[in-house]
């Protein structure tokens, strides 16, 4: 393989590269927005108990979390094209599952369908880390959140598509909300030709080849992390603190969204309505996502980290104050999105920062697999959580990891040096 320079990786082949993955992700974000819109209710309307609800948020971090270390597997030994491909396409089987799963009013392949459809969350969130293969440490925050702000679109369309999918399906014959399904298979399947045929030159393995790339790679302990984030003698390794603000976001994100859905339709209001709180909801997690990044490259990761917790606290705050499922939980829902989007693009350009490189792509799937993991974990027990205390009760129960890790951050920031 030729070796490029860094002028030759830049100008061109990195735009191309993030512009495939903004496209991928826009098409995996309708799937998966359609997913999220109504899991929880074919879930609860499959089983018969509102309480298994949400189980479908659930399997789809499970799925999600299944998938982040054989994917980032899949990337270490053969590219970041063949890892997002195949994560596309057993997304789309999963799409097909569900159908199925509803169609049959069986709730195992439902669930099972539903998990499978969580490969493509995991698809979207390694996207963002393919983003930075070819980024400079000046460019890290902004590529990675370019790639995250092109899931917007498709995934505030995706929670718009309940009605239509519903009318298609009857058109096709399929039952209820099966029908909605049939956006995710088609987007997913579209996202896998799309990381197959454009995907060119893989950014991983174009990283591993250029001399800049392995110098980098060699002086790793030197030049790799950025001054300000060294770690204090006797502190915890970074990607390690990053790794765990991410897993909080991800609980207190996935716990009221999960929710959200069946504390809505309790209240009376309709499917379009429930589409149009989730939309908003999904557009707080992606549309300013590049604000963040920019942010992140200009203050540093913690600050952004402390800021997207400060925002899940007040997201809980206002789900608390409003039991009655009205507008102020779709501002909720809102600010909510906004506090994962900035923790997750700090968090992630912090562990990418901070990785030792020979490990990097590994440790990227690890951090995916305990988020998602932990975001299961906050789907299954929401739903217990919104029988007990109610939805309001479960917003005030997810202040306590956000205060956790804003104490963590700035304990850790006063310890650390500059």
């Amino acid at each position: 393989m030729t070796t490029l320079t860094a002028p030759e990786i830049a100008p061109g082949i990195r735009r191309r590269t993030i512009g495939v993955l903004a496209i991928g992700q826009s098409l995996s974000g309708v799937g998966i927005g359609a997913a999220i819109s109504v899991g929880a209710l074919a879930a609860a309307e499959v089983s018969g108990h509102d309480a298994l609800g949400g189980l479908a948020s659930t399997m789809l971090a499970c799925g999600a979390a299944l998938a982040a270390i054989p994917l980032a597997r899949i990337a270490v030994r053969w590219g970041r094209r063949p890892a997002l491909a195949a994560g596309s396409l057993i997304a789309a089987l999963g799409a097909i599952a569900a159908i199925i799963g509803i169609s049959q009013s069986s709730f195992p392949v439902l669930l099972m369908g539903i998990a499978l459809t969580g490969f493509g969350m995991a698809v979207n969130l390694q996207s963002r880390f393919a983003a930075t293969d070819l980024s400079t440490k000046a460019t890290r925050g902004r590529d990675l959140s370019l790639v995250v702000w092109s899931a917007t679109i498709g995934s505030v369309a995706g929670p718009l598509l309940g009605e239509a999918g519903q009318a298609l399906g009857a058109a096709v014959g399929l039952p209820g909300l099966a029908g909605v399904f049939l956006f995710p298979l088609a987007a997913q399947s579209l996202a896998t030709i799309t990381y197959l045929v454009a995907l060119r030159p893989d950014p991983l393995l174009l990283a591993r080849s250029t001399a800049v790339r392995v110098a980098e790679f060699e002086r790793a302990a030197a030049d790799f992390v950025e001054p300000d984030v060294v770690v204090a003698p006797g502190r915890p390794a970074q990607w390690r603190v990053a790794i765990v603000s991410l897993a909080a976001a991800q609980v207190g994100m996935t716990a009221l969204m999960a929710m959200a859905p069946i504390h809505l339709q309790h209240h009376g209001h309709t499917l379009g309505f429930i589409g149009v709180a989730l939309s908003m909801h999904v557009a707080g997690m992606f549309a300013l996502s590049p604000v963040f990044g920019l942010l992140t490259d200009r203050f540093g990761p913690r600050a952004i980290v402390i800021l997207g917790q400060v925002l899940l606290a007040i997201a809980g705050i206002l789900a608390a104050i409003d039991p009655s499922g009205g507008v102020v939980t779709m501002i909720s829902l809102t600010v909510v999105g906004l506090g994962w989007s900035a923790a997750m693009v700090s968090g992630s350009a912090l562990l990418v920062a901070s990785a030792p490189p020979a490990r990097t792509v590994i440790l990227q799937g690890r951090s995916d697999l305990i988020m998602n993991a932990a975001g299961a974990c906050a789907g299954l027990l929401a739903g217990l959580g919104l029988a007990a205390v109610g939805y309001g009760g479960l917003g005030l129960v997810l202040l306590v990891p956000s205060a956790l890790v804003i104490a963590a951050v700035l304990f850790w920031v006063r310890r650390s040096p500059r």
